[in-house]
């Protein structure tokens, strides 16, 4: 059990960007350092999306301008569109995460576009990257187990989607339970069905906890063979235009259960506790994620 799990770290993006408390640029930069120093590697720092749409995304330029490259480290900027792309490159992201919707009826309310336009905008983006450069996509599909407007989403569908997004040139493909409605039994078949059509592209999983689920997803994931799973510092998260949304899996219960398990990530636990109790204070609420309020064990000293 000692193989590595990757795991990125999505607390300043997707973490915050459902908050009611807005951080300002440096508070968000402060984060992200204090993530780095707990043994984060590969995190999403920002979103190039529209400030009025989601507020606390805004300062996106100023936020990558504080952070400067460091070859240890990959800071991934969410991009919906041409115009986001454009925005990451020039902000000098080392990843872009596209994302497309599943469904239309979330794609319309998300990001004011249907699936099929949203496939045709990473196609997009895709080809530009291999006429004229920039940094490895991640093509991410939300709502990829299930849709608070559609309803169930078709296996078969997620599938096709998956294939179609590979042969545009990809570096990775993700799959995003963003309300929380997946379980391990149905993460199981459509990691090993998405796997089966998307060759030598690593997969990435993205779980939120709605239903108290979330570790047993990302359990199944991984027995499954995936070896990148999203997670976030304190368990913050979720999305705006998705009703009664709440928090990504804790990254320290991630990191919990796999290095108790025997498997490495990278992370120092303690680091990450403390990170989310100071990340709990300016906003004024409890951590989510159950490791920070309950504590490690062995306990020390006991």
């Amino acid at each position: 059990m000692s193989r590595f799990i990757e795991i990125v770290e999505v607390g300043p993006r997707d973490g915050l960007q459902n908050e009611k408390t807005s951080l300002s640029p440096g508070q968000r930069v402060d984060f992200i350092r204090r993530l780095e120093a707990a043994g984060a590697r590969r995190l999403e720092t920002v979103s190039f999306v529209n400030p009025r749409r989601v507020p606390q995304m805004a300062g996106a330029e100023e936020v990558s301008a504080a952070l400067p490259a460091d070859p240890d480290r990959s800071r991934i900027g969410l991009v919906l569109n041409m115009r986001g792309w454009e925005r990451a490159v020039a902000a000098g992201c080392d990843e872009a995460n596209v994302v497309v919707c599943a469904t239309d009826g979330f794609g319309i309310r998300n990001q004011g576009a249907s699936t099929t336009e949203q496939m045709w905008a990473l196609s997009e983006i895709a080809a530009r990257r291999r006429t004229e450069g920039g940094p490895p996509i991640t093509a991410t599909f939300s709502v990829a187990f299930g849709c608070p407007f559609d309803g169930e989403v078709d296996q078969d569908h997620l599938v096709a989607l998956a294939r179609d997004a590979a042969a545009t040139g990809v570096s990775e493909i993700a799959l995003a339970d963003t309300i929380g409605v997946a379980d391990p039994w149905t993460v199981r078949r459509r990691v090993e069905a998405v796997a089966h059509v998307i060759g030598d592209i690593p997969l990435r999983l993205h779980f939120h906890d709605t239903r108290n689920t979330g570790l047993a997803n990302a359990f199944a994931g991984i027995e499954a063979g995936v070896s990148i799973l999203d997670a976030s510092c304190g368990g913050l998260g979720g999305c705006p235009f998705a009703p009664d949304a709440t928090g990504n899996i804790g990254t320290e219960d991630l990191v919990y259960m796999l290095e108790r398990a025997g498997f490495e990530t990278g992370f120092e636990i303690s680091a990450l506790i403390e990170t989310s109790k100071w990340m709990a204070q300016i906003l004024g609420k409890p951590a989510a994620a159950s490791v920070t309020r309950a504590g490690l064990f062995p306990v020390q000293g006991v």
